[in-house]
């Protein structure tokens, strides 16, 4: 199935003629395309900022609050961009739109990035912002016993590891982990949907491989699980999982792949597939029918792990 109208814009947009794909870019120039790519503000929200303490120095996040009363459930959010690029404001709409979608507090991680700071930071960021949340749940006005975790791309692989480094080191106790077509196996990039999407529809293999040399000090390191989730022995015991995927993406079935793995570990898990999307079509949800339409369907699935009420 070709992308439909909508997704074939937003490609032809990113892949015009000129303009340079990632792989060919300093990690401050990917950033800077990264930035002008934003979409605009979502539904208005009450916006917050913090600053915690982190290993590595100040982590910064923002919290995005609905027109509703609390305590609220809250969704501890990770951005993507391969571990690379990708910023705060770059996804306010996207966690604008949840916020209000969902009737929770969603969190936004702005985490470190490689080449500046390689692998573990990122992880380490992650799993810190959520302890964070857990433990200071009274004075942010959310209920620490109705966390998820959720995030797009390398945001959904840092979910799932803040999920499964919670749960081995008995940490927050968390609903649900929702995954928009994660970066789950950077061991290989030759799966299936590699070889179909190569090139033309966003995220290239070319550009993957190049986020995997910033972010990784060595090549070995994609055998751990804290890099490749698909490469875990020890999935049992993980919350229930959505994983979103999107047709033409070349993440598209290593994250069906680790749905899988999550579901023989006997992990409650849903794959939805968004047939003639590309990658980053929920980021895209103004412009694209398909991605509104996963936001809202993945909203109901958290409203419902979250024990949030039915929106009147």
């Amino acid at each position: 199935m070709p992308l439909d109208a909508q997704s074939q814009v937003i490609a032809d947009l990113v892949h015009q003629p000129g303009s340079p794909d990632f792989s060919e870019c300093t990690p401050e120039q990917a950033r800077e395309i990264m930035r002008a790519m934003a979409p605009p503000p979502g539904p208005p929200t009450r916006i917050q900022d913090e600053q915690i303490e982190g290993a590595g120095g100040a982590i910064r996040l923002r919290l995005y609050y609905p027109e509703a009363s609390g305590p609220l459930p809250a969704i501890v959010y990770y951005h993507g961009g391969g571990f690379v690029v990708g910023d705060l404001a770059g996804h306010d709409a996207l966690c604008q739109s949840l916020a209000v979608e969902t009737d929770c507090c969603v969190v936004s991680v702005d985490y470190r990035l490689a080449p500046e700071h390689k692998f573990p930071a990122a992880t380490l960021d992650a799993y810190t912002a959520l302890s964070w949340v857990h433990e200071n749940a009274d004075d942010i006005g959310v209920d620490h016993r109705r966390l998820a975790v959720a995030g797009d791309s390398a945001g959904g692989n840092l979910a799932t590891v803040a999920a499964r480094q919670s749960m081995e080191r008995r940490g927050p106790q968390l609903r649900m982990q929702v995954l928009f077509y994660p970066v789950t196996d950077l061991r290989s990039l030759d799966t299936g949907s590699y070889g179909q999407y190569a090139q033309g529809h966003v995220l290239t293999r070319a550009t993957m491989g190049w986020f995997r040399d910033h972010y990784l000090t060595d090549a070995s390191q994609a055998a751990d699980p804290s890099v490749s989730p698909l490469a875990s022995d020890a999935l049992a015991g993980l919350p229930p999982a959505l994983v979103v995927t999107a047709e033409c993406d070349v993440l598209r079935d290593e994250g069906e792949a680790y749905a899988e793995a999550m579901a023989a570990a006997g992990v409650k898990t849903t794959v939805r597939r968004y047939d003639g999307m590309l990658h980053g079509f929920v980021s895209f949800a103004g412009f694209i029918d398909g991605g509104k339409r996963a936001l809202s369907e993945s909203a109901a699935e958290l409203r419902r792990a979250l024990d949030v009420p039915d929106q009147g």
